[in-house]
């Protein structure tokens, strides 16, 4: 009869043993999948925008040397405005956008469903450089905003103005395509 007892908790240990097994593997490999953003403010569709390109920004300094050059996107509508460089997954270092406003003013922009971090380089209607916010944090609710009114602002990848050595005081001059 003790054989029976032990050859019965044996054949239980083993069960509990397998369905522990079993919920340590589900869970690693449950744990282990791809991570998918949750709706909210920090939601991203799932295809990122494609870049298009509308035309040419080049930096200049204060006294109208070159400094560098980038295609730009420009968002010269409510839409556009409105939309930015909201769920692009990433962005090349010499593209950027360009936000033109049919007035100067005092602007202010915000990261929400920014997946990524950006300069942000606010231009009065004399194309200079009036106010520079670098290295945003990306889906970020807090404003950015202008120290003067301005007419323009450039979004850039976080790290560009360091990068060229772009100040306050420099210049932009635009075409489109």
């Amino acid at each position: 009869m003790n054989r029976k007892k032990i050859s019965k908790k044996n054949g239980f240990s083993k069960i509990i043993s397998g369905i522990v097994i079993i919920a340590f593997i589900l869970f690693m490999v449950l744990y282990n999948l791809p991570k998918t953003p949750k709706s909210g403010n920090n939601s991203v569709k799932k295809s990122s925008i494609k870049f298009q390109k509308d035309g040419e920004l080049t930096f200049q300094s204060a006294d109208e040397k070159y400094i560098s050059m980038i295609d730009i996107e420009i968002a010269d509508d409510d839409n556009k405005r409105t939309t930015g460089l909201m769920d692009r997954l990433s962005m090349e270092e010499k593209q950027g956008m360009l936000f033109v406003f049919p007035h100067e003013s005092f602007q202010s922009f915000w990261m929400k469903n920014t997946v990524i971090s950006l300069d942000i380089i606010f231009v009065d209607r004399n194309n200079e450089i009036v106010t520079i916010h670098k290295n945003t944090v990306p889906f970020d609710t807090s404003q950015y905003q202008s120290t003067k009114p301005a007419s323009q602002v450039v979004e850039v990848i976080a790290g560009y103005t360091d990068l060229y050595n772009i100040n306050i005081g420099d210049k932009i001059v635009w075409r489109r395509n």
